[in-house]
């Protein structure tokens, strides 16, 4: 047990427990994830390649059996993974899972700024050293999802705004004449999500602009409606009564994509997140 005199943030607490480590890896993990026994034998194996620098964990959202205002969640989750595995077998993943991941004490063992994520960092930290990071589909570990909505807002608003100072940190890595595929893959993983809402916004003004004539737009427009509909819905949701999919899929794309948006103005303000309020989660069974 480390303890510090005073809230400093995640990264600051890991910059002080830096001197305290030993070995040759270093295994990161949540307080609230629930690493699956066994999950650590297959993360560690990954690094008899010595051309891997990072293995990330293979997280799943999950809850209680009779469900979440959130569920929509898990199923975010599962894309993620499936799209972490593919860009294992390219050319290795931009970020490792923050609950579960570990890393050559060599990439691990420096001070970061406290702004920074240093899950996400660690991939990028080591592929400047020609190291990849990859995703163990094996390393299973389960994270209690966030029961709301809300509370889900207020979590992506502060991932995303630390994520695009880490971005920052390590923009030369957005070259793809030095970088290569993981520079497309770190464009699209990272910066494509994030800008999703800054095109949707004139893309909307556009379609009402053409809704009186045209008959696709004047659709597009009632699915717009709907969608905002359905986030409004969700947002006021009693957080442990289980919301229908049809309202939790649409309303969760939507409160992601304004956390994005609401997240970049942050970070180009030059805001900072390194201290946060802890999202409460209930240790809980998979759906």
């Amino acid at each position: 047990m480390l303890r510090l005199p005073s809230r400093g943030g995640k990264t600051a607490a890991e910059n002080a427990a830096l001197w305290l480590l030993r070995g040759d890896i270093i295994v990161t993990t949540d307080a609230s994830a629930r690493p699956a026994p066994g999950a650590l034998k297959p993360l560690i194996a990954s690094f008899a390649d010595p051309a891997v620098g990072v293995a990330s964990g293979h997280y799943v959202s999950v809850a209680h059996m009779d469900g979440h205002a959130n569920q929509a969640e898990s199923w975010y989750v599962g894309y993620d993974m499936w799209v972490r595995r593919l860009e294992t077998r390219v050319a290795g993943i931009p970020g490792a899972a923050g609950c579960f991941h570990a890393v050559r004490a060599p990439l691990h063992l420096r001070v970061l700024p406290e702004e920074i994520s240093r899950d996400f960092a660690a991939a990028l930290l080591a592929r400047e050293q020609g190291l990849r990071a990859v995703s163990v589909e094996s390393a299973i570990c389960t994270v209690p999802r966030v029961p709301s909505l809300r509370r889900e807002y207020r979590r992506k608003v502060r991932t995303i705004v630390r994520g695009w100072h880490t971005l920052a940190f390590k923009r030369s890595l957005l070259n793809p004449f030095r970088h290569g595929l993981f520079s497309c893959i770190l464009a699209s993983h990272k910066v494509c999500r994030w800008i999703v809402p800054h095109v949707a916004l004139p893309a909307l003004v556009a379609l009402v602009c053409l809704a009186p004539t045209v008959w696709w737009a004047r659709w597009c427009v009632g699915l717009t409606a709907a969608a905002g509909l359905c986030t409004a819905l969700a947002w006021w949701w009693p957080e442990h009564r289980r919301l229908p999919k049809v309202v939790a899929l649409p309303a969760y794309l939507v409160v992601g994509n304004v956390a994005a948006l609401h997240a970049s103005i942050r970070a180009a303000r030059g805001e900072r997140t390194p201290l946060w309020e802890p999202t409460r989660r209930e240790v809980e069974r998979a759906a």
